[in-house]
């Protein structure tokens, strides 16, 4: 039986606020009245309904989203460590992104969050050594979000990734906490090795629209890469680099590049 709506509040306000913005939405749309039921309403905590809402998007003929509904429920249940990351990135969703009004627009609307949360379970798969399904998630994100991270990519919490078109992040590439991307970003390697060929992205990096950043190189806490820059050495902590291929333009300007969003140079 579903607990009472009193006791979810008192145990989590978070989800207390979601399910309090899903029934005002069923109210002001009835015909998505099923829309917000099943993604939101028909379950008792934030797990729960990530992993029906990620079962729900990724299943396929291949595979069903009763199987995929069993994956996430053991996934969430085996590692806490993946309900608080999705809930750091919603925050950060709605924290920063001026088109979110409500937290429940993340979980049911916006593909970045969907897609980063769909990559947290193939990468938990991947962990556990099963990699033939995390491979199957990565490509069913990648089809339906034009999202494709390598599940082995690591990935910290409170990442916003705003409107998510065309995102790549290779196998050995790393992002800190806190970090902010938008759409066309590339963490990349240069070449054909085999080793650790991809960017480290540290805690509270910026990285706008449209940039490349290519190699096992550093980018240091609370910088900024301008849109469309390529960046092929390591950027030192607290400044902004810009261009092809990218220089040190100046410092960051705020700190936290990655919260502000101020994308100015």
């Amino acid at each position: 039986m579903a607990e009472p709506h009193s006791q979810i509040a008192a145990f989590d306000p978070v989800w207390a606020q979601i399910r309090s913005e899903a029934e005002e939405a069923v109210r002001r749309e009835p015909l998505l009245g099923g829309l917000f039921h099943a993604g939101i309403l028909h379950h008792t905590s934030l797990p729960r309904a990530l992993a029906s809402r990620m079962a729900m998007k990724l299943a396929s003929p291949e595979l069903s989203e009763q199987l995929l509904r069993e994956i996430a429920d053991e996934a969430y249940a085996a590692d806490p460590g993946l309900a608080e990351a999705g809930r750091a990135d919603l925050v950060a969703v709605y924290e920063r992104d001026p088109a979110c009004h409500r937290l429940v627009q993340p979980i049911l609307f916006f593909k970045g969050y969907q897609a980063l949360q769909a990559y947290r379970l193939g990468h938990w798969l991947w962990r556990q050594d099963r990699f033939d399904m995390a491979y199957y998630l990565q490509i069913r994100v990648s089809v339906l979000f034009g999202v494709d991270v390598h599940p082995a990519a690591r990935m910290g919490k409170g990442i916003m990734i705003d409107h998510a078109h065309s995102i790549v992040i290779g196998e050995t590439a790393r992002v800190g906490d806190n970090v902010s991307m938008l759409h066309s970003v590339t963490l990349g390697g240069t070449g054909k090795e085999e080793e650790d060929r991809h960017p480290k992205i540290c805690d509270g990096v910026l990285i706008g629209a449209g940039a490349k950043v290519l190699g096992n190189i550093r980018v240091g806490r609370c910088s900024r890469i301008a849109a469309g820059s390529v960046v092929l050495q390591d950027v030192p902590d607290c400044t902004t680099v810009a261009g092809v291929p990218a220089k040190i333009v100046g410092e960051a300007g705020c700190a936290q590049p990655s919260v502000s969003m101020h994308q100015g140079i």
